[in-house]
């Protein structure tokens, strides 16, 4: 992994940086809402209800919503651009090794490199745009969320922080089992497309029909493993969001907080499962482009620091 990172840090670290200030900005927002939020709801529920003040508070929560959006729509667009330029990169240099070997009469595999540059630059140019930026956006999300709900009530605060830890030990149990299928299916789609390129179709097509059995298999078995991954997910969400009701509603019934505090620790939930939904599905990603990023390495022979001096366009 951190061989990819220093990869994708050195082909476009001025333009990370940016994104990654603009990803702390996000995060910092976060919570921001739920605060006004809180304020709101126990305003309704006060004795002393004034117009002016809900509506002071209103305009408030709208305008972080839209600054933050605001920000997200910078940091999308910015992070597609860079993910794009790293794609034409990727391919650039793809395209340069192949005529290299062609020029030196070492064997190309034609069906190799085509998969190469069609999918799995596109793969991997469109993780290196958010690479930095997206888990950046996302734990900011998390400990700013958590932290809001802990300041203003621990106890919420702790069963929000239980749900993360039980999630990140099924992801990687799994993911390591799943990360062998990811390779192994790459090695199948190569070999196939190697075959229908430098033989007669008809010679190879039994063997090539059989190894699309093969990749057949090896993403069954990935879907069981996600699947089982993401129901065990699924339940630990669900008993989080009722402990935090329960435990919410016996202190507000005990006059230990306020019904406020209690809606905004329910809406911090559901703020915190999408970050934590997206940094799983990151952790996957980033697992499998290792692995392609490894199996493409390969493409470049023992020497691939020669094709670095082609750089991203800005």
């Amino acid at each position: 992994m951190f061989k990819l990172y220093r990869a994708i840090w050195r082909a476009s670290a001025g333009r990370q940086i940016i994104l990654i200030i603009l990803s702390i900005a996000i995060a910092g927002l976060a919570a921001v809402p739920l605060e006004f939020q809180r304020d709101i709801i126990n305003h309704l529920t006060s004795d002393d209800i004034s117009t002016e003040r809900l509506i002071y508070l209103g305009t408030g929560m709208m305008s972080v919503i839209l600054l933050s959006l605001a920000l997200k729509w910078l940091l999308g667009f910015r992070a597609g651009t860079l993910g794009e330029d790293m794609i034409r990169m990727i391919r650039q240099r793809l395209l340069v090794r192949a005529s290299d070997l062609h020029e030196t009469g070492e064997s190309v595999r034609k069906g190799t490199m085509t998969t190469a540059i069609s999918a799995e630059a596109e793969e991997l140019g469109k993780f290196a745009g958010g690479a930095f930026s997206d888990p950046v956006v996302q734990i900011g999300t998390l400990i700013s969320v958590i932290g809001y709900i802990s300041s203003t009530q621990p106890g919420l605060g702790m069963i929000a922080l239980s749900m993360i830890v039980p999630q990140i030990v099924i992801v990687l149990i799994s993911q390591r089992k799943v990360n062998i299928f990811v390779a192994e299916r790459v090695r199948i789609l190569r070999s196939a497309t190697d075959k229908l390129t430098i033989e007669d179709i008809n010679d190879v097509a039994r063997d090539v029909d059989a190894q699309f059995d093969d990749i057949f298999e090896t993403r069954r078995h990935m879907f069981l493993w996600k699947l089982s991954a993401k129901f065990l997910l699924s339940v630990i969400n669900g008993a989080g969001t009722v402990g935090v009701l329960m435990l919410g509603g016996y202190l507000v019934l005990n006059g230990k907080t306020d019904v406020g505090t209690v809606v905004a620790a329910t809406s911090g939930l559901s703020r915190i499962q999408g970050p934590t939904a997206f940094l799983i599905a990151f952790y996957r990603q980033v697992s499998a482009n290792r692995i392609k990023y490894e199996l493409m390495l390969e493409l470049f022979g023992p020497h691939p620091e020669r094709y670095r001096n082609l750089k991203i366009r800005h």
